[in-house]
């Protein structure tokens, strides 16, 4: 762990059991009990039909690149350093889609379709950030 400068999380009580999974290099997503969506980005509700009866579950923490962009101006002086740097929307195996950096690989490399892997950057004693690398082979599903 480095000296972290840059914007970071603050746990919630929607949050603190996402956050606790990735201490622990554990991706957690929420299914929901009525509708069946998975989703990321904790929320007290479902994204898809607004119930509340969601519950967590364990991500595979692979997928596929769906999108994504290239950051070449930093958006605050503690990015300066990482520019140019991949920024993409992850489409995990469960169908959820969620944005992360893409690290392990020079950006002009990136590809939609590139499939990945969640790794997890411990920026402090108790916050792991997901973020995602290449994968060189993936298994069938």
């Amino acid at each position: 762990m480095e000296n972290y400068s840059k914007p970071a999380p603050t746990p919630d009580p929607v949050t603190e059991k996402y956050w606790g999974a990735t201490q622990q290099h554990k991706l957690l997503i929420q299914k929901c009990g009525d509708c069946g969506a998975y989703q990321t980005l904790p929320q007290s509700y479902c994204r898809h039909c607004l119930s509340e009866n969601l519950e967590w579950t364990q991500a595979r923490g692979t997928g596929k690149i769906y999108s994504f962009t290239i950051v070449h101006r930093a958006p605050s002086n503690a990015f300066e350093k990482d520019v140019p740097y991949p920024v993409a929307l992850v489409e995990l195996d469960e169908g959820a889609r969620m944005m992360s950096n893409i690290v392990d690989i020079e950006p002009q490399d990136v590809r939609v379709g590139m499939p990945v892997e969640a790794v997890f950057d411990a920026i402090s004693p108790t916050i792991s950030l997901p973020k995602f690398r290449p994968v060189k082979t993936r298994k069938p599903s």
